[in-house]
């Protein structure tokens, strides 16, 4: 088997606050092989955005990663200095960033917000060259080569994120990191914009991790699913055996929380809240909202481990 195009180990971000580092990420491995499509979900405040961000080593004061490995291909992202991160962004990693409206900058044409990052990573083109170049990325992403020309005020939500879109996979990186990319559209536009980003991941031959809320989407689109409690992965299964028998009680919970047909408006929710992120309890983080919680729990924090082929679970029951 190839080895793993990216390989996270123990990888630790904390914000410093007056009172003490908020553990944002605490302590979180995993691996996503070449071409795969990997769902990461949770809770708000779970730490998926941070994960995303410390990815691409875009984590800024007073955030910072304190511990861990992030390995791209063998290369470890956390030792690269400023400028060999810099290299590697757009290049080989690259972001599609929630939220459209604030990833683009408003007084720039669209062209020029894509010649930039083709011009700074060394791409030599003549200005007709470089033009065209533009115009294709913005036809792979389903826009009209007209688009290039207008503003980003000139263009609706889900032609910004497309724009978006084009610009992370004008280099054609081997890893795409789509931090929630259909948020603030509509039900179709979403649609569409997903399977724009799934269309080109599959004509790069990239790797993908798919970040969001939505059980529902992970369920038609990724390979795996990691789910995040409190900054820690509880569980990492195929997505289809996860959906069939979850293992971890979150996930459990999690799962039959989803609205079904054969059962209207019955709504069953999870009790309580996640815990404080600058105060993380002692033992297992998820044990006061846990139907199954034990002694144990109280005293030992779980750590995850494979308890099926290609399951892996953070709980004492296993």
């Amino acid at each position: 088997m190839n080895p793993p195009i990216l390989d996270v180990r123990d990888l630790r971000v904390h914000y410093e606050t007056s009172r003490g580092p908020v553990q944002a990420v605490n302590g979180v491995s995993f691996t996503l092989r070449e071409g795969e499509r990997l769902g990461l979900v949770g809770e708000s405040g779970s730490g998926k955005s941070t994960m995303a961000l410390a990815l691409m080593r875009l984590i800024r004061p007073p955030g910072r990663i304190v511990g861990g490995d992030v390995l791209l291909e063998g290369d470890n992202l956390v030792e690269l200095t400023e400028e060999g991160i810099r290299e590697v962004r757009l290049a080989r990693i690259a972001l599609v960033a929630q939220g459209a409206m604030n990833s683009l900058n408003p007084v720039l044409r669209v062209q020029e917000q894509i010649r930039d990052g083709l011009t700074d990573h060394g791409v030599k083109l003549s200005g007709k060259a470089l033009d065209e170049r533009v115009r294709e990325l913005l036809e792979s992403v389903g826009l009209r080569r007209e688009v290039a020309g207008m503003f980003p005020h000139e263009l609706s939500g889900g032609m910004k994120q497309r724009v978006c879109i084009a610009i992370a996979i004008s280099l054609r990186p081997k890893l795409i990191i789509a931090d929630e990319p259909t948020s603030a559209l509509d039900v179709v536009v979403q649609r569409q914009v997903m399977y724009t980003l799934l269309k080109v991941q599959e004509d790069l031959g990239a790797s993908i991790i798919l970040i969001g809320h939505d059980m529902g989407l992970m369920a038609q689109v990724v390979d795996r699913v990691g789910i995040m409690y409190a900054g820690n992965l509880a569980e990492v299964s195929n997505v289809g055996a996860l959906f069939q028998a979850p293992l971890h009680p979150y996930s459990q919970l999690l799962i039959a929380s989803l609205p079904t047909l054969e059962v209207k408006g019955s709504f069953q929710g999870i009790p309580g809240l996640p815990p404080s992120l600058l105060n993380r309890p002692v033992g297992c983080s998820f044990r006061s909202r846990c139907p199954r919680a034990m002694e144990h729990c109280a005293i030992v924090e779980p750590h995850l481990r494979e308890v099926e082929p290609d399951r892996r679970v953070s709980c004492h029951l296993y």
